[in-house]
């Protein structure tokens, strides 16, 4: 793979659009709450994200494979959190 400004720019965007789920990880490991995230988002959010990695393993696009296996590792975190904090109410 030869790494230039496409490269460079899909890995950043990569890094960003990950990382924008740490504070929410974060918050709600913090809070034990998850009760503001809606069930639907978190689904399709998952949902959406499986698709990309599909989409990036056909093209064999590493940024967007990258990306997305850290996003859903997140994504699924949260959700995980959200039906252990509701099954505790």
């Amino acid at each position: 793979m030869e790494f230039d400004f496409i490269t460079a720019l899909g890995i950043s965007a990569g890094v960003l659009t990950t990382i924008a789920y740490l504070p929410q990880l974060i918050k709600t490991w913090k809070s034990k709450s998850a009760d503001d995230l809606s069930w639907s988002m978190l689904i399709v959010l998952c949902t959406g994200i499986i698709l990309w990695l599909i989409y990036g393993f056909s093209v064999q696009d590493l940024p967007i494979i990258g990306a997305n296996i850290v996003t859903l590792i997140f994504a699924s975190i949260i959700l995980i959190l959200k039906i252990k904090y509701k099954n505790q109410e």
